[in-house]
């Protein structure tokens, strides 16, 4: 592993689809090396409004890697390793509901897993079970909902709600998605698992910013979501979800609190673990 940098950033970012950069200066490109092979793509470290900010593609710069085939493990080891401790997690979600439009940002507070055969945990060799109950930092879910609700843009804010994810590629069935509606369930996604539970096992505060990039196939009729239909949402969006996430780098970064979090109490002895 790398040795944490002399002006280590606390706060990543990771940024999701059509979201392949994030620093207006120049940023130092930083090469981890994990347990688990390479990260999604090399560590940039820069500034942002004045606060060290560690960010990192995480489809690759060039969206190599598809929801199902991302290092998930190796880019969350890597962050850790150079320092972060808070993560801010912009995603394209679909919505399960017509309340939640395209162009709306959520601040989720639960998880349901529907996934399968991705790898979700860094501890292959010990047993540590940690607490999942709250998937997503309280205080860093704050700070994304304050940041997102004084956005110039003013998109509608959803503060709170449950994102399924799933295991993609491919985009969900009409029964599907109105199998996840009825169970009251408000976002679906591709990338959101393993991507939190092992910020919580790393000991990192996380929190994903989601923005509704269409109506899931079973919310409205129609020829259901087209890969073209998202990456047209999100990029009309970028500026906007950039602006909010510096916005909230800053809140995290100026409030005592923020460092003062449960996420870290794992109760196992990470550092041990990362020295070997």
């Amino acid at each position: 592993m790398s040795a944490p940098l002399d002006d280590a950033p606390t706060i990543g970012v990771i940024g999701g689809t059509g979201f392949y950069s994030f620093f207006d200066d120049e940023a130092r490109d930083v090469v981890v090396d994990t347990p688990f092979g390479a990260p999604s793509a090399p560590i940039s470290v820069g500034t942002v409004n004045g606060v060290r900010v560690a960010f990192v593609p995480r489809h690759g710069r060039s969206h190599e890697y598809p929801p199902h085939r991302v290092p998930y493990r190796a880019t969350m080891w890597a962050l850790r390793s150079l320092g972060v401790r808070r993560v801010l997690a912009p995603c394209a979600v679909g919505s399960l509901t017509p309340d939640i439009g395209p162009g709306a940002v959520v601040i989720p507070d639960q998880l349901v897993d529907r996934t399968s055969g991705r790898e979700h945990t860094v501890f292959d060799t010990s047993a540590v079970h940690v607490s999942f109950a709250d998937p997503y930092c309280p205080t860093l879910r704050g700070h994304a909902s304050q940041a997102a609700r004084s956005a110039p843009a003013q998109p509608p804010v959803v503060d709170g709600g449950t994102m399924v994810v799933v295991e993609g590629p491919r985009f969900s069935t009409r029964a599907e998605s109105r199998w996840f509606a009825a169970q009251g369930w408000t976002l679906v996604n591709m990338t959101g698992h393993p991507e939190a539970v092992l910020a919580r096992e790393l000991q990192m505060c996380y929190a994903a910013v989601a923005l509704v990039t269409d109506l899931d196939a079973g919310v409205a009729e129609g020829e259901g979501v087209s890969e073209t239909e998202v990456y047209a949402v999100f990029e009309r969006s970028l500026q906007m979800l950039k602006g909010l996430l510096s916005h909230a780098v800053a809140l995290v970064d100026t409030d005592p609190a923020a460092a003062e979090c449960d996420c870290a109490a794992g109760g196992h002895d990470l550092d041990a673990l990362m020295a070997r």
